[in-house]
């Protein structure tokens, strides 16, 4: 179920609040002028969704006082600054739909093109670490521990829109055009709002805190046994806000999207970290093993097929996923691993794990990083399928490449991304869907005891 929150207390509780600033209706009736002051725009509601790029303002629902025939709306009846409206029709609800029906929402949806990162991202650093002050043959980048000089900042998206033309009611009533403007005073997150925020402590290292965002299937019944996706951020969305794992991109929030819950019905557990966990030189710090705590006791809240744990996670959260991998090799049925590198010598324990590996033949540290892993991969009995791709390849077509890497039948896959950085890597990785079915076909071999 959707929550719909008051903007402000987004911004205070959750850091997630959307500012959007929206026509003032004015209205007349059928022959008559109507007095502009009658606010017949009742209130305004952003719907925010999350892309490979960040949470976006997608739609805007604004409630008339009256139904709104949607037959006679049009997109030129609207402006919104800065954006193009790509939809429009009305509801009885505030929320998008696939075919308008006469109701008191206005749905306005908008336009949410992709901005890619053109620069190199290899180097997140809004991180403390001095790099003249590394010994020579350390890598640079975020720091072990390490906690940014500044919180990755709110963003408040602001909409600012005008009704340009007349809107007519269901009853043949006509609202004029205005120059009025009204701020939306409710904000539904869509996926995001349906996580729950909550703290492990961890009775095995002193109680230390670990915030985490679970996704809890809808119908959910402790009588079946779920599947488990537990997501891990990178470097730049370490934060003291809960939910910025959340709205950073994709990589949590699309396993509990309607669409794949559809299909793989599953929980989703996404950990905040408030300092690096995990850092160029292979080591990691205590937080890997309280997430791994949380992943066991979780496991005695709810009913969770243990062997059926995945992980994933980009940069850091990529590379914490190789950690685990090593030190817990019988944990997970399948990684995806997400624009990261390792110590490649210390990957033969991962030779027989079910891996798929992205990274961007741009990516200074990861592309070698990874070429290096699956050579020694390759070299303990690992089956490795290759495959170059576009990133911006349609559906049909990236269907067609992970059909033919999957047809090698290897234990592991390893995609690049042609050209592209660090941060192009995630925009993309987590929007295909063959790669995301892969994860679930995968389940943890278990030895009968006789």
């Amino acid at each position: 179920m959707k929550k719909t929150v008051i903007g402000v207390l987004v911004v205070v509780l959750f850091a997630l609040g959307i500012s959007v600033c929206l026509a003032n209706g004015n209205d007349k009736a059928i022959g008559d002028k109507v007095d502009s002051s009658s606010g017949h725009i009742k209130g305004a509601t952003a719907i925010t969704e999350v892309f490979g790029d960040g949470q976006k303002i997608s739609a805007v629902a604004l409630e008339y006082d009256a139904p709104i025939d949607t037959a006679k709306l049009k997109p030129s009846d609207f402006t919104v600054a800065g954006k193009n409206i790509i939809k429009i029709y009305a509801n009885t609800k505030a929320e998008k739909a696939i075919k308008g029906v006469s109701g008191k929402y206005v749905i306005l949806e908008l336009a949410t093109p992709m901005i890619e990162q053109k620069m190199e991202g290899d180097l997140e650093k809004p991180l403390n670490h001095d790099e003249k002050s590394e010994p020579k043959g350390i890598m640079n980048g975020p720091q072990l521990g390490s906690r940014p000089d500044k919180q990755p900042s709110i963003t408040l998206l602001a909409a600012n829109i005008k009704q340009l033309g007349n809107v007519t009611t269901a009853a043949g009533e006509i609202y004029d055009a205005t120059s009025n403007m009204i701020t939306s005073t409710k904000t539904i997150n869509l996926v995001v709002d349906d996580f729950k925020q909550l703290v492990y402590k961890d009775p095995k290292y002193n109680n230390k805190s670990l915030m985490y965002n679970l996704y809890v299937p809808k119908n959910y019944d402790p009588a079946k046994k779920y599947p488990l996706v537990l997501f891990i951020h990178d470097a730049g969305a370490v934060s003291d806000n809960p939910t910025t794992t959340l709205t950073q991109g994709l990589g949590a929030v699309i396993w509990a999207t309607p669409s794949e819950q559809a299909k793989h019905e599953c929980f989703v557990l996404a950990p905040q970290y408030t300092t690096v966990i995990a850092d160029d030189n292979s080591q990691t710090t205590e937080q890997m093993d309280i997430t791994v705590d949380l992943l066991k006791n979780l496991e005695k809240q709810y009913s969770i097929d243990t062997t059926r744990l995945y992980n994933t996670g980009q940069s850091m959260g990529g590379m914490t996923s190789i950690a685990m991998d090593i030190k817990y090799p019988d944990l997970f049925a399948a990684s995806l691993l997400v624009a990261c590198q390792w110590d490649s010598e210390k990957v033969k324990p991962m030779a027989k794990k079910n891996l798929w590996i992205v990274v961007s033949e741009g990516d200074n540290k990861a592309y070698p990083g990874m070429n290096a892993i699956t050579d020694v991969l390759k070299s303990q009995g690992a089956t490795v399928s290759y495959g170059t791709w576009s990133a911006q390849s349609n559906t049909l077509k990236m269907k067609k490449n992970v059909d033919k890497m999957l047809k090698a039948n290897c234990n592991v896959n390893y995609t690049v991304f042609k050209n592209g950085n660090h941060r192009y890597t995630w925009q993309y990785a987590y929007t295909i869907e063959g790669i995301r079915d892969w994860v679930f076909t995968n389940k943890r071999f278990v030895e009968a005891v006789l």
